[in-house]
């Protein structure tokens, strides 16, 4: 009994001096005195063991010591909150706050947006498909059968689980998709990532991103095809780009074409990117090849349509002025700062 009392009293002189020191120290001081497990609660436990005939002075002892420690609490509670107050009144709001690093969108994202953009504009509407593709869609129905000679032209992921899937080699077969499912009139861009088994450098990736289009009504001729790129040439770039049409080859379109557009990094004076002819290829077009309209139930004596593609990597590069294709996937945090405004 005597070594209990002593244990208040040196309780009752640790809380007497007991100061605060910072801004938990009155809820630090309410766990160790106050809590389910604190000291008081300990201490009052032990009224079990005092005798009956001092049950009643010793109960007055620790209702006084459980009433000491809680003014102490309020005392230290409030002197906290104060503390807290006048350094909260005491702050210069006129300070600046401290910096932090802005955000953006990919590079390939903001160019991707741009593109898409500038086709809404004109009433084309939005087109995706899945990535794992099957032969049909990636090939057969673009005029791609088994035995064409122009499937030399990619190589190709397939699945091997089944030979029949296969990473798509390009977005065409989002339009396959869109004919399958929808009749003329259709007009409908189809953005999307595409993979080709090539060897990684600074001009070609496994992996890239293409935009391609596509318009089938009647009376569509290449001169609707020929005022749509020229359009988006632009908007994209300026109205200063020299535009040029080649005749090429596709399996999906006849007439076919590729365009060109003066070299924006040389402006046409010859540069290794342009092959220092002061032109560049950025993309694919032609009107839709009647077989490809055929496969969908399309009347090609009826409907007539237009198709483009196009790479999304290299409009990137021609609007940053960046020549590796491979800075666009490493994550380089350097490389991505440098794009904090949209195009």
């Amino acid at each position: 009994m005597e070594e209990l009392l002593q244990q208040i009293e040196q309780h009752k002189a640790d809380i007497a001096a007991y100061e605060p020191d910072s801004a938990d120290t009155a809820e630090t001081f309410r766990i160790k005195y106050l809590g389910t497990k604190g000291i008081v609660k300990a201490i009052m436990g032990e009224m079990k063991n005092v005798p009956n005939e001092q049950k009643k002075n010793f109960g007055q002892l620790l209702n006084e010591f459980k009433k000491f420690t809680e003014e102490k609490y309020e005392l230290l509670k409030a002197a906290t909150e104060n503390t807290g107050a006048a350094s909260h009144a005491s702050f210069d709001w006129t300070l600046p706050g401290d910096p932090f690093p802005v955000g953006t969108r990919h590079p390939i994202t903001m160019v991707r947006n741009k593109i898409v953009s500038i086709f809404q504009h004109l009433g084309f509407a939005i087109a995706e498909g899945p990535e794992i593709e099957d032969d049909w869609h990636n090939f057969g129905a673009m005029n791609l059968p088994a035995d064409h000679p122009a499937r030399d032209m990619q190589d190709t992921f397939y699945i091997n689980q089944n030979p029949d899937w296969l990473l798509r080699t390009h977005t065409s077969s989002v339009q396959a998709r869109v004919m399958e499912k929808q009749k003329p009139p259709i007009r409908v861009i189809c953005p999307g990532r595409v993979y080709r088994n090539e060897t990684i450098s600074a001009r070609a990736h496994c992996f890239f991103h293409q935009i391609e289009g596509l318009c089938i009504d009647e009376h569509v001729s290449f001169a609707d095809l020929k005022q749509t790129l020229y359009y988006f040439v632009q908007e994209m770039f300026g109205k200063d780009v020299k535009v040029r049409f080649r005749p090429s080859y596709f399996p999906f379109t006849e007439p076919s074409a590729e365009m060109d557009i003066s070299c924006l990094i040389c402006e046409g004076s010859g540069c290794n990117v342009c092959k220092h002819t002061g032109w560049v290829e950025i993309l694919g077009s032609g009107m839709v090849h009647p077989k490809v309209l055929e496969n969908f139930g399309i009347d090609p004596n009826k409907h007539t349509g237009f198709a483009f593609g196009m790479g999304v990597e290299r409009v990137c590069q021609l609007k940053f002025r960046v020549n590796d294709l491979r800075l666009y996937s490493q994550n380089d945090i350097r490389f991505l700062q440098q794009f904090t405004s949209s195009v």
